[in-house]
């Protein structure tokens, strides 16, 4: 396998990685209100609230905002589901990267540059929305997190272009050289 193929191969790799991560980050949006219970349940087998308790309170304050909504105003849930659309949405995005990485590695930067803004989203509107800082951090490590794989990606494609340039330079040479010559 050629040093290109092998390099388009792990490019591949990695944005399959991102796309599952993106997906199942939206899909998991959808059912929030059982999802919660679930949480709550299985943190309350594992004894969580005897070693974190303000974790459990703020899990079971979620809880009891969410049954609320979903119980008297289902409607607000509708802004969740927006949101999971929105991931599934994003994910179709790097099929541009995964068919042509070199012509689309603006799609990997743009992904870098929601994932920066992540930090001033949730450092602004979390004490807005009364979240606890603690918390802000965990949804600020999503965007941490997310551009680490985009971060090996943008590398990885910058290292398929310088290969691939010389390639389509000297093609694009002999092609006017032809042209000249017949």
């Amino acid at each position: 396998m050629s040093d290109r193929a092998a390099l388009l191969r792990g490019i591949r790799g990695w944005l399959v990685f991102f796309v599952v991560c993106l997906v199942l980050s939206g899909v998991t949006a959808f059912p929030l209100v059982h999802e919660l219970r679930w949480t709550e349940d299985l943190l309350r087998s594992l004894s969580v609230q005897d070693h974190l308790p303000a974790l459990m309170e703020w899990i079971e304050r979620v809880r009891l905002g969410l049954d609320t909504a979903d119980a008297d105003y289902p409607f607000l849930l509708y802004g969740t589901d927006w949101l999971a659309f929105a991931h599934l949405v994003i994910a179709v995005a790097f099929y541009g990267p995964y068919r042509d990485p070199v012509r689309n590695i603006w799609v990997v930067e743009w992904a870098m540059i929601a994932c920066a803004g992540v930090i001033p989203l949730a450092l602004i509107c979390g004490p807005i929305r009364g979240i606890p800082f603690w918390w802000s951090v965990i949804d600020m490590a999503f965007g941490v997190f997310g551009v680490l794989p985009l971060y090996v990606l943008r590398q990885k494609i910058k290292r398929l272009e310088a290969l691939t340039a010389p390639v389509t330079a000297v093609s694009g040479l002999n092609a006017a050289r032809g042209s000249v010559s017949g």
